[in-house]
């Protein structure tokens, strides 16, 4: 398929997990990628393997936290593809502590990388998404659409992202532009793989958000990602699409 041949994708968090395999897939069926992240060696592994297979990508290591950062990158996309078609704010940290345990640090590096990021990337890139007819998704969480125990200010910031999708969605609700997100569940990728958890936690509190049926693929986010950006979504616009294998339906 050639749905995006022509356009530009910015992927954040494309160093490894979803951020990865949507870059991949995006540059497989046309877009010219532009991948952002903070680790450098892990945006040349993603690039070598778009390249491997004649996908067209240039990559930028930086730290999505800050404004300037984010401005800066977006306009660097935008001067090396000339045009800017598809924001995908994939960047993002997990952890797990008891509420008492929790540091100003950690609290602020969380909203930083999970809020923060994603707000200045939309900021950065709507001017150009617009003359686009562009198309934004963020990856939420199914954290961010119920509690759960000892990832408090994991669950904030995903909340936080799933009221700023549709807070975004309906100021540009008369533009063409398209504003989404994607909450997923348990996917199996290096964020999930490496999460742990205090050894004294009650564990019959997390019960009801673990995957009864298992583990999710990067594969399955980047299905849903790529549909939100194609054409045959042009009806979508302000929609939080869960992939959680159900955990959210009850």
């Amino acid at each position: 398929m050639d749905r995006f041949t022509g356009k530009t994708a910015i992927v954040t968090g494309a160093a490894s997990g979803m951020g990865r395999v949507i870059a991949q897939r995006l540059a497989a069926e046309g877009a010219a990628v532009f991948g952002i992240d903070i680790d450098a060696a892990g945006l040349d592994a993603t690039a070598e393997a778009i390249r491997s297979k004649g996908g067209l990508v240039e990559t930028r290591q930086t730290d999505v936290t800050s404004r300037a950062n984010c401005h800066e990158a977006v306009q660097a996309a935008h001067a090396g593809f000339g045009r800017v078609d598809i924001l995908g704010n994939v960047a993002g940290i997990a952890r797990a502590e008891h509420v008492s345990e929790v540091t100003e640090e950690q609290w602020r590096r969380m909203f930083g990388v999970n809020v923060d990021a994603y707000f200045w990337m939309a900021q950065a890139a709507i001017p150009h998404l617009l003359e686009t007819n562009g198309a934004i998704v963020n990856i939420a969480s199914n954290a961010g659409l119920m509690g759960q125990a000892y990832t408090v200010p994991y669950c904030a910031t995903k909340g936080a992202v799933v009221n700023m999708t549709k807070a975004l969605a309906m100021e540009f609700i008369k533009q063409t532009i398209r504003i989404n997100a994607i909450a997923p569940g348990g996917i199996e990728t290096p964020l999930v793989n490496n999460f742990r958890v205090p050894p004294d936690v009650d564990f019959t509190l997390m019960g009801r958000y673990t995957p009864l049926r298992g583990m999710g693929q990067p594969d399955d986010i980047a299905n849903l990602f790529l549909f939100l950006c194609s054409d045959e979504a042009r009806n979508i616009h302000g929609t939080i699409l869960s992939c959680d294998g159900g955990v959210t339906a009850g």
